[in-house]
This record gives C-alpha cells, structure tokens and sequence, in this order.
C-alpha cells in the first residue's frame, strides 16, 4: 500500500513546491490538493463539519496551477485532485488542462472528483445540487471521449457538443485514473460505471474490509472487472497499526493530512510520518 498527503494549498500556507519537494525526498508517493473555487460570503449552506468554516476553504489556489508547479519541482510524486469539484468547471477546458498537466508530469495526475456540497458555491457555477451527480456524470464521460477520440463529441442531456478536435491527449492511456469520493451506495455505483476507483473518506466507523467487499460486490453487480478498480483512503490516520489493517484489506493509497499550520510545524510532521511511506 502506498502512503501520500492531502493538502489545502493556501495563500498563507507552506510554498506548494517546498511541500512537493519535502514529500518526495521523505518517499511520500503522492500530493492531493482540495479545491473550492470560492465561498460565497452568504454561507446559506452549513459546514458539514459544523460551527464556523475553517479559513483555509476560503483561501486556497487553484488546485491545477498549483500541481504544476509540483510537477515542475519533482520527478516521482504522483499529483492528484482531492477532490474536484467537476460540477463546476467546463468539460472541455477541464479536460485540456488535465491533458496538459499529465503530459507536462510525465503522466504522474490522478484525477479525484467530486459532487460538492456547497449548494451556493455550485449555483455561482450554474450548477444546481439536484442534479450535480447527473451533471457530473456527464462532464466525466464527455471529457473521457474528449482524451481518447481524435473528433470528439457528446449528446447528453446537459452536455452536448458535435465533433471537436482537443489536443494534447494525456500522457496516460486511455487517461489519467478517476477516482471518485463518497460513502454512498449510489456513489459505488457510479465508480463501477465510469470511474477506476473509491475515494472514501476515513471516518470513526470505517472499516477497510467491510469497505473494499462493498466495492467488490458492486463490481460483481454491475459485471466490472474487480481487479481494474483501486481504493484510496481520505484522511487516514498515521497510526501504524491502522494502516497495516488498510494494507492487509487490499487498499492501495492511504492519505495522510498535511495540517493548516505553519512550515515549519508541516515540515516536523512530515518528518514524523515519513516512516509510515517507507
């Protein structure tokens, strides 16, 4: 089992390349950055996690531009999305930056996504939390046929192009790996369908065995090769043990968190967990 971080890559944060660099001489595999496009001032919509939203959703980059210049200061670390919010992007135009940034990586992009919870954030977008799931589906499939087809097109019910030419195509093939996150049935579903792996989220109740025979029972359902499908666990815990479990269950990547805080502090925790990557 692979260990990496997930990271909210602030304006007042540790500098994004010092933090690849930091990873990848400690045998981190990978660096997954979040994303919010904005939050909007009205806060209609609660914080899951309750009480006030944490500053470091307000102030974070644009998780593509700072992934390349992660790519740009490493050779081995694998650059992800964790996650993106796909309903609030165009299809077309995220696909040619995925393209981009898995070819200038040298086809080290995973591609994590999700739904969104932020009812005002995605309606800014023109998105509505209703219909984010079918929104989503369909920007997925389209920038699938996007990566793998010379004259690309797509007729859905919200999306639909005739033919295009978009170049580059991505370094991976057919494309980069889609991970999807969520604990949900129907979110198992959706990963059999058109995604290459589960992004759960690593609660108090989470059990890793339990976990991938879900996985393994929604392939079977949907008559998907079990073995093309990965787990990648959000927000472990850095506990040995725990992790050992994970491994034993047939997890493939454990993400650790790279806290808000200071460099310095980020650096000395980076240090502390280094062992669990070995």
């Amino acid at each position: 089992m692979r260990v990496g971080v997930f990271y909210f890559p602030t304006d007042y944060g540790i500098d994004i390349i010092e933090l690849a660099q930091a990873l990848e001489i400690r045998g981190y595999e990978s660096l997954f950055l979040c994303e919010h496009t904005h939050i909007p001032v009205s806060r209609r919509t609660p914080f899951p996690g309750g009480g006030d939203i944490p500053k470091r959703y307000i102030h974070t980059h644009d998780p593509f531009i700072a992934l390349s210049f992660a790519a740009a200061a490493t050779t081995k670390l694998l650059l992800g999305t964790g996650v993106c919010l796909v309903p609030q992007h165009d299809p077309i135009v995220l696909a040619k930056t995925i393209a981009s940034l898995d070819r200038f990586s040298n086809g080290r992009f995973i591609f994590g996504i999700g739904g969104g919870w932020n009812v005002d954030e995605m309606e800014n977008h023109g998105a509505r939390y209703d219909t984010r799931f079918k929104l989503m589906r369909e920007r997925v499939l389209a920038m699938k046929a996007i990566w793998t087809q010379e004259e690309a097109s797509y007729h859905g019910e919200m999306v639909n192009f005739d033919p295009i030419w978009s170049y580059p195509k991505p370094q991976q093939r057919p494309h980069p790996p889609i991970l999807l996150g969520g604990e949900t049935d129907h979110t198992l579903k959706r990963i059999v369908e058109y995604c290459d792996g589960w992004f759960p989220r690593a609660g108090d109740d989470f059990d890793p065995h339990k976990a991938v025979e879900r996985l393994r029972k929604a392939a079977l359902a949907a008559d998907r090769d079990f073995s093309t499908l990965s787990t990648t666990v959000f927000r472990a815990p850095s506990d040995p043990a725990t992790l050992a479990a994970y491994r034993d269950a047939g997890i493939q990547r454990a993400l650790l968190e790279v806290p808000d805080q200071s460099r310095d502090e980020i650096l000395r925790i980076l240090d502390k967990n280094a062992p669990l990557a070995a």
